[in-house]
C-alpha cells in the first residue's frame, strides 16, 4: 500500500512539472516563487486608445483624473503604475485612499482596528495590489508602511511628499473633500484620481468629481482622461449593458 502510493506521487510530481517545465528557476510549486513571476511577466498593456493615453498621463503627468464606467482599468492601471513608480525608486511609498461610503445599504459596526474596518472598502485596491505584487510581498510592504492606506478623513494636514497617490472611487467626494485632497500632493509625488461621474453614492449634487475634472482640464496643467463603453475590458456583456444602463 505504501509503494503505492509512493508511486502514485511521483507519477503526479512529474505530471506537473511536465505541464509547467522550469523556466529562470521559477517553480510551480513555490508560492514565493510564483509571486516574482507574476510580477514580472504580467506588463501592463494598454487595451484600447483611452487606455493608452491613461497610461501616458500616469507616466508624466504630476495628477491624473481617470473618469469613466465600470471595467474601463482605472484602478487597476492607476494602481499596476503606483507599483512600477515604486519598484523604479521613482516614489518612496504608495497611499490608497478611498471613501467609505456603502453602495446603497448599510454594513453596520465593523469590528477591529481601522485597517480592519477599512478592509471591505478598499477590497478593489487590495485586488490589484495582490495581481501586481503577489500576497507575501504586499503583506510585508503594508507591514513596514511602505504602503499605506489612508482613510479620507485623516488626509486633511497632511503633505505627501516622494509618494503615489490613488484615489479611488472619487465620484464618492464631494468638491471640498477633492480639493482637500489635491492640495495634499508634495513634492516628488504623483497623484491618480479614479471615478465614475455616473455611479455615485451620494446624493444628487453632492458629488463634486465633474465640476473638478472640468475646472482642471482648462489649467491645461492637469492631465483628465475620459474613458468610455468602448475601454470596458470586462465581460463583453457588461459593455452591452452599459449601453443601455
Amino acid at each position: 500500500m505504501g509503494k503505492r502510493s509512493v508511486r502514485k506521487a511521483t507519477r503526479t510530481d512529474a505530471m506537473v512539472h511536465a505541464l509547467f517545465p522550469a523556466r529562470a528557476g521559477w517553480d510551480p510549486v513555490a508560492g514565493d516563487q510564483r509571486d516574482q513571476h507574476q510580477r514580472y511577466v504580467r506588463h501592463v498593456q494598454p487595451k484600447s486608445e483611452n487606455q493608452r493615453l491613461l497610461i501616458e498621463a500616469l507616466d508624466n503627468a504630476s495628477v491624473t483624473l481617470a473618469l469613466g464606467p465600470a471595467g474601463t482599468g482605472k484602478t487597476f492601471l492607476a494602481v499596476a503604475k503606483a507599483v512600477e513608480a515604486l519598484d523604479d525608486g521613482r516614489v518612496q511609498r504608495i497611499i490608497l485612499c478611498r471613501p467609505a461610503v456603502e453602495a446603497g445599504e448599510s454594513l453596520g459596526f465593523l469590528p477591529g482596528d481601522l485597517e480592519a474596518k477599512l478592509a471591505p472598502y478598499l477590497r478593489p485596491l487590495y485586488d490589484a495590489l495582490n495581481e501586481r505584487l503577489g500576497g507575501k510581498r504586499l503583506k510585508g510592504l503594508i507591514a513596514d508602511g511602505t504602503i499605506e492606506i489612508a482613510p479620507i478623513a485623516y488626509m486633511r494636514g497632511r503633505t505627501l511628499n516622494n509618494a503615489f497617490v490613488v484615489i479611488d472611487e472619487a465620484q464618492n467626494c464631494t468638491f471640498g473633500q477633492i480639493k482637500m485632497l489635491l492640495t495634499r500632493l508634495g513634492w516628488s509625488s504623483i497623484m491618480a484620481l479614479t471615478g465614475d461621474p455616473d455611479q455615485t453614492d451620494l446624493l444628487p449634487g453632492l458629488s463634486g468629481l465633474n465640476d473638478v475634472a472640468a475646472r482642471l482640464e482648462q489649467t491645461g496643467k492637469v492631465a483628465v482622461v475620459r474613458l468610455g463603453d468602448a475601454d470596458v475590458v470586462r465581460h463583453p456583456l457588461v459593455q452591452a449593458m452599459l449601453a443601455v444602463l
